[in-house]
């Protein structure tokens, strides 16, 4: 797959349902990508844009996907409480081929192209107007990122029953930052394959997701972990590496720039490029090599940062 194809594969489509006579909103803000009502198509393409066309049927087929952010935990006010958080990478984790739709509100675009971008996943976003701007600036980031097609990092394996129990599962683990894929059977590949409904895996035990989570990250261990977040219940990551590089992903949902977020990889690494969404290029601090872990600063992060980094030689 050719890198602009990747890196247009990956990017969410703004669904636009105004006439041509909006172009110059449209312009203002940098989109030139759209999706638009069948009938609106060809009028939009001759205006110069890059359009796809989607019908009633087209939109509802698709499933419907939670604004992302945080949200106060469901009988829980104290604000010392850790934020519940709305993302949807385990979704796309578990169903890599859906199509999706968003429908954000307004302050939310951006973060949900982000989202969006870091999963690879087949998305339409339907916006508030309003957020045009916010949102062009993350495309225009997002568009700039030299594409590159590497394997998602896993350290383990759950089996997939289909049920909300298991989703809700994967929604922990994912919060967390325990790197899983998603397998139909068990795989040798993975030192560990959660299957719940099994004795070790009990559907009670399950019903509990967050103690559930913490008793992987038990099994598992963290020294075996390929990456740790430290300072942040709000970041989530994507890892992904070959054997001489390694491309992370970092969303910050939290809603407020974060500074000084430290990160654990489990590796050696060397030369390194940190991009950060609406702060350009900057430069990871506080780097340590020691015992075949990689740790580093990211000095800000506001919503989105990646971070490529080369195996040391």
């Amino acid at each position: 797959m050719t890198g602009l194809l990747l890196l247009a594969l990956s990017l969410p489509c703004v669904y636009w349902t105004h006439g041509v006579e909006t172009r110059a909103t449209l312009e203002a803000a940098a989109i030139n990508r759209i999706c638009v009502p069948a009938e609106r198509a060809d009028s939009w393409r001759a205006a110069g844009f890059t359009v796809i066309p989607l019908t009633e049927a087209d939109l509802a087929s698709r499933e419907a996907l939670p604004s992302p952010g945080t949200t106060p935990r469901p009988g829980l006010a104290s604000p010392t409480r850790s934020p519940w958080i709305v993302a949807n990478g385990w979704r796309f984790t578990r169903h890599p081929e859906a199509k999706y739709v968003y429908d954000v509100p307004t302050g939310k675009a951006a973060l949900a192209a982000a989202e969006v971008f870091v999963y690879g996943a087949d998305a339409v976003l339907k916006i508030d107007p309003a957020d045009l701007v916010n949102l062009g600036g993350m495309l225009k980031f997002l568009e700039a990122m030299t594409p590159v097609d590497l394997p998602t990092v896993s350290d383990f394996a759950i089996m997939d029953d289909g049920s909300a129990v298991t989703g809700e599962v994967m929604n922990l683990l994912a919060r967390r930052n325990l790197l899983f894929d998603v397998v139909q059977t068990p795989s040798a590949r993975f030192p560990l394959t959660i299957r719940i409904g099994t004795p070790e895996y009990s559907r009670e035990d399950a019903s509990d997701p967050s103690a559930f989570a913490q008793k992987i990250r038990g099994q598992l261990t963290d020294e075996r972990r390929s990456l740790r977040v430290y300072g942040s219940e709000v970041v989530i990551c994507r890892l992904t590496a070959d054997a001489g590089r390694v491309r992370l992903h970092l969303i910050n949902y939290g809603g407020r720039e974060i500074e000084g977020l430290r990160v654990r990889l489990r590796g050696t690494y060397g030369d390194s490029e940190l991009h950060v969404a609406g702060a350009g290029r900057l430069a990871l601090e506080d780097r340590v090599v020691s015992a075949g872990a990689t740790e580093f600063t990211v000095p800000r992060i506001a919503s989105y940062a990646v971070i490529d980094l080369q195996a040391a030689r």
